[in-house]
């Protein structure tokens, strides 16, 4: 008879997604090991493997859950337009630094199958953004349109890089910052290629 799934499995994943997120970002996923993020969750490599059958299924748990999480975000701030939609990734993006750089840094290195369905959330999340700055400024080219919509995602995408708790601008300072910048930018944009 098969053992039921214990009470706490959902919650259990949640803390070995995090511990994992963040001794993968710090180590570089490439040089990181399932012993190593089974030691840094402060369990077995046994229970790590009983979650997950190898680091490339643990990798992409993490990142799956960190860009589904974005869109369902990014999906309930879509009638507040570009400044909600801003407001509401940099939310996301809170404690999610680790999940953030191995979004960057990881994605590439899993096989094509379990990258599709990751590349769909992002796309997803990229159209959100894109309908927000059409709404504004719906004579950009398609071209145009694009590289305004990545522009702002290239606001958003290094904050962790750069930006200090406690020093400086506050997450949701920045955000409104962010916003204004992009508001100000597309007012500008001249239409023509």
């Amino acid at each position: 008879m098969p053992r039921g799934v214990a009470r706490d499995h959902d919650e259990k994943r949640a803390a070995l997604r995090k511990g994992a997120a963040q001794y993968f970002a710090q180590m570089g996923y490439d040089r990181a090991s399932m012993t190593g993020a089974a030691k840094t969750c402060g369990v077995s490599k046994a229970l790590l493997y009983h979650y997950y059958a190898s680091k490339e299924a643990l990798l992409f748990d993490i990142l799956e859950d960190h860009l589904a999480g974005l869109v369902d975000r990014a999906e309930t701030a879509r009638d507040e337009g570009i400044t909600g939609l801003i407001r509401e990734i940099l939310a996301a993006y809170a404690d999610a630094d680790a999940e953030h750089k191995l979004q960057i840094d990881a994605l590439a290195t899993l096989p094509p199958e379990m990258q599709a369905p990751l590349i769909a959330l992002q796309r997803e999340l990229v159209s959100l953004m894109g309908e927000a700055v059409r709404a504004r400024r719906g004579d950009l080219s398609a071209d145009r349109l694009r590289a305004a919509t990545m522009s702002v995602f290239g606001l958003l995408n290094w904050f962790y890089m750069w930006h200090r708790p406690g020093k400086g601008l506050s997450r949701d300072q920045y955000a409104e910052l962010a916003a204004e910048f992009v508001l100000g930018g597309l007012a500008g944009l001249s239409a023509a290629d």
